[in-house]
């Protein structure tokens, strides 16, 4: 009998750090852990630790052999003449995506959660699974790009297309474009990828445009949903329902992988999106039942970006968990109740915030200025939608 839910975490991931003023922290794994233990929705008990990759052959299902080499040499010692020659090669030399030592033991560890993510689904073990240390989709098989290293949800996906010969609709509501996942399947028709995010006109990685549709044999299986700044609430979710709910039932996919990055929030520092937490429980609530709907419930989610580690990251990450779990929070979160978040989470993180904490799941909508231009931006991302569906 399959459980309902599987939540991977390990330790190493922890590791995954750029440094103490890089905006990628892993304390945001800690602090959604906690919030979860916190509100009695996980104990220690529940969470499974993946198993180290032993070799190189998933990493290698996407990553080149000579990008490995380069990741594991750099692991090993502090930077030299030889080390910054290899690092400017593989993308790993700059200020979004400097190498570390360790790091290819962090990445690695990684991709061993999310393939043990999609395992636990696809062996029938679970019906969804979750791991929130993953999510890294800038990776390219060849370079680092945009705070990641090995691209975990391209060695998920490829593992499953492997192993299962399933179709996987991967669906990625991060505010950057996912353009590393998009372009390892871009001439794959079995991997469908939906990509909703800030428009790549202003925002990092200037890619993510409708015309974006793959290539070859994979052309009409690659959707982009590239918005416009200051998109808030009512627009993002319209977006979203009206071009999701139309590929998916196009695609017929047996499984769905979802990247849960959590930078389109209006406190968020990385991006223009004007979006609050309304957003971060409603998403979460529509892959879930799309996923019964069309995938007789098989759902792998990650994590991703998220930059406001405190105030957002884990009241969105958690809502995931909470969602997959059925819990009453999620429910309550979904149709718009705001329940206080638990006074031991925020009497323990007070005072490591460096800012206000929130009391509520979800924000207070007069703590946000309407945007000027709303109806403009609005009717832009209309235009968007009938554009990205417009063949099916």
């Amino acid at each position: 009998m399959a459980s309902d839910a599987v939540f991977i975490y390990h330790s190493d991931s922890n590791g995954y750090k750029f440094g103490e003023e890089h905006p990628f922290n892993p304390l945001r794994l800690t602090l959604t852990i906690d919030l979860l233990k916190a509100a009695g929705a996980l104990s220690e008990e529940q969470i499974e630790a993946p198993l180290p990759l032993s070799d190189d052959k998933l990493l290698t299902l996407v990553h080149r052999s000579d990008y490995l080499n380069a990741v594991k040499q750099l692991s090993e010692g502090s930077a030299t003449h030889e080390t910054d020659n290899i690092a400017q090669q593989f993308g790993l030399n700059t200020e979004d995506t400097p190498f570390f030592p360790g790091i290819h033991k962090a990445a690695a560890s990684i991709v061993s959660g999310s393939v043990a993510a999609a395992e636990a689904v696809m062996s029938g073990r679970a019906d969804h699974a979750y791991h929130l240390a993953g999510g890294l989709h800038h990776a390219f098989p060849d370079r680092a790009s945009g705070f990641c290293v090995y691209n975990d949800a391209a060695v998920a996906i490829k593992h499953i297309r492997r192993t299962y010969d399933a179709k996987v609709l991967y669906i990625d509501t991060d505010v950057h474009h996912g353009d590393g996942v998009q372009w390892v399947f871009y001439d794959d028709p079995d991997v469908c990828t939906y990509s909703i995010h800030e428009t790549g006109k202003f925002l990092f990685p200037g890619t993510g445009f409708v015309h974006e549709k793959g290539i070859d044999s994979g052309f009409g299986a690659c959707f982009n949903v590239p918005l416009e700044p200051y998109t808030e609430d009512e627009s993002w979710l319209e977006s979203f329902n009206y071009t999701l709910r139309k590929v998916i039932a196009a695609y017929k996919p047996d499984v769905i992988i979802s990247q849960h990055g959590c930078d389109a929030h209006a406190n968020d520092p990385l991006s223009h999106i004007h979006c609050s937490m309304r957003i971060y429980a409603e998403i979460p609530a529509i892959i879930h039942e799309i996923a019964h709907a069309h995938t007789n419930g098989r759902w792998i989610a990650l994590g991703g970006g998220g930059y406001d580690i405190y105030r957002v990251v884990p009241r969105a990450w958690s809502l995931v968990w909470l969602t997959m779990i059925d819990h009453p929070l999620a429910a309550a979160a979904a149709a718009g109740e705001d329940l206080l978040l638990p006074e031991s989470w925020l009497e323990r993180w007070t005072p490591h915030s460096p800012c206000k904490l929130p009391e509520f799941w979800l924000d207070d909508p007069a703590s946000f200025e309407p945007m000027p231009r709303r109806a403009e931006i609005s009717e832009k991302n209309r235009k968007t939608q009938a554009i990205v569906v417009q063949d099916l």
